[in-house]
């Protein structure tokens, strides 16, 4: 069963359970993925990984909107993106610790030969496909000037 179907299953599932919230986050995200199928010069299936993708930009639009809602004073509206961000989480790869994050990234910086942040465009070409969606590309991106500075 591909991710794609995966998603439409567990909607069904809400739907007859009356789980607004996941029926609804769900519903998001299906028609992202159909958004992004259709983009482009010709309509085509996605693969797995190309979902987990859109996926992990639903999660990001999530975590974002939140912040901004908490710094609004919007506390209600800043809980429902969490909740929906919650139902999403499920369907992303584990997150990765900041001891394994770093671990990753001092050996990206050996492997590039990095001693300066010049030389971050190559660590980060490095890590990207290695992480792909397991941490935030911020928090990536902050351990690699860390581990440069």
């Amino acid at each position: 069963m591909t991710l794609k179907q995966t998603l439409q299953s567990d909607l069904n599932q809400a739907m007859k359970s009356r789980d607004k919230v996941t029926a609804g986050t769900l519903r998001m995200t299906i028609a992202a993925v159909k958004t992004a199928e259709v983009s482009g010069d010709t309509a085509k299936e996605l693969t797995d990984d190309e979902t987990l993708k859109v996926i992990t930009k639903e999660a990001k639009k999530r975590r974002e909107a939140a912040d901004a809602y908490d710094a609004a004073n919007r506390p209600e509206l800043a809980e429902q993106e969490r909740a929906e961000l919650v139902v999403l989480e499920k369907y992303l790869p584990a997150q990765l610790s900041d001891a394994e994050l770093d671990q990753m990234v001092a050996e990206a910086v050996a492997e590039s030969g990095a001693t300066n942040m010049g030389g971050m465009g190559n660590v980060m070409k490095i890590l990207q496909p290695k992480i792909a969606g397991r941490a935030d590309g911020g928090k990536i991106a902050a351990a690699v000037k860390r581990a440069l500075s």
